[in-house]
């Protein structure tokens, strides 16, 4: 049946974008553990605390993730 295969391919994206989700905050707390959390991948700089609040897991500064556009 035609909706049962959306379903499950709705349910696996669905899987495998929680599976991203929590690869990238067991990242986060690595670089917290080498104290390397909260800093710009790219330019090195700091990234500020409101960014870290709505992406807990953010590599880059937003002036890097910008540029990269």
């Amino acid at each position: 049946d035609g909706s049962d295969t959306n379903s499950r391919e709705e349910v696996a994206q669905l899987a495998a974008r929680q599976e991203k989700f929590i690869k990238n905050l067991e990242n986060a707390l690595l670089r917290i553990m080498n104290k390397t959390y909260g800093i710009c991948r790219v330019n090195g700089t700091l990234i500020p605390k409101e960014g870290l609040r709505l992406v807990p897991h953010a590599t880059m500064s937003i002036d890097a993730k910008n540029a990269q556009k």
